[in-house]
């Protein structure tokens, strides 16, 4: 009986790469949970010492840390998503350094109570809604070295 030794190449993503990334879909403070689990995908694909690690569309996990709807008397809707590692295609995980996506809306507070005081049915005025749309840019930071064996 023979053994084969099969040599794994390897390469290492520094600490510091930069990871473009777009949110997959439109994501609506309204509508998610903190909690939840947000998709987002790469915009191009990492090469490393000729290599490719992984391709554009690879998929990337954000959970959201925050996720709070406009209110009546303006109070402004909030969402935010932290992006903190990615599983590459060999199950390494990649981690990154402080990643936080943060949509707000515009507070309408000030215009709701001004006005509420001189026309009652205006203090139920709105915020804007917190909304990230669907491609919203956002850049994640290897925080780490780490080695990818293909």
């Amino acid at each position: 009986m023979s053994t084969i030794a099969i040599a794994q190449e390897k390469v290492v993503i520094k600490a510091g790469t930069i990871i473009p990334l777009q949110a997959a879909q439109t994501v609506k403070a309204a509508d998610v949970n903190e909690g939840q689990v947000i998709d987002f995908v790469t915009v191009s694909p990492l090469t490393v010492e000729g290599r490719t690690v992984f391709e554009r569309g690879t998929i990337v996990k954000g959970k959201v840390l925050e996720a709070s709807k406009s209110t009546i008397a303006g109070t402004k809707g909030r969402l935010v998503i932290s992006i903190q590692k990615m599983t590459l295609p060999n199950g390494t995980p990649l981690f990154f350094s402080d990643t936080t996506v943060r949509v707000y809306g515009k507070n309408k507070t000030p215009l709701a109570v001004v006005l509420g005081c001189l026309v009652w049915p205006c203090i139920f005025i709105p915020g804007t809604k917190a909304q990230m749309p669907q491609g919203y840019e956002v850049e994640a930071m290897v925080s780490s070295n780490t080695e990818y064996s293909f």
